[in-house]
């Protein structure tokens, strides 16, 4: 845990320091940070995410690198769904409405996944059905 901590630490202070872009393995991805607050906590805690967008709206996936477990943002979102988000230099409040099964989830699933195939090897790993979360403006 730690070292992805450390990991995710690096990837947030790279972030922040070049507008939201990135280098290493996430170069050229559409990344974003996700802070929620945590549901024991109460501490705010930020998630560095790759994304797409439907519209409007950002979708990420809560693919926990495909681990048969829901990464902690996911299940803190579920509790408080009122997060910030920065993308590039901005940052706004948004509301988090997870889509966990039905025709949308596949859709903004696939949607992702065909333009990050990493997210369908996730699916290979696992049993669970990877959740899809929107995030919506609203600031």
């Amino acid at each position: 845990m730690t070292d992805t901590k450390s990991f995710n630490e690096q990837i947030i202070e790279e972030f922040r320091a070049n507008d939201g872009k990135v280098g290493g393995q996430f170069e050229g991805a559409p990344m974003l940070l996700l802070t929620v607050t945590g549901a024991k906590t109460g501490r705010r805690l930020t998630s560095p995410l790759v994304y797409t967008r439907d519209g409007d709206r950002f979708v990420i996936i809560a693919s926990n690198g495909g681990a048969d477990k829901n990464p902690n943002w996911y299940t803190n979102l579920l509790a408080d769904p009122a997060v910030t988000v920065e993308v590039g230099a901005e940052t706004f409040e948004a509301k988090a409405t997870a889509h966990a099964e039905g025709p949308e989830r596949d859709r903004l699933f696939a949607s992702q996944a065909d333009q990050i195939p990493g997210f369908w090897e996730y699916t290979k790993k696992t049993d669970r059905v990877i959740p899809v979360v929107t995030l919506e403006r609203t600031s």
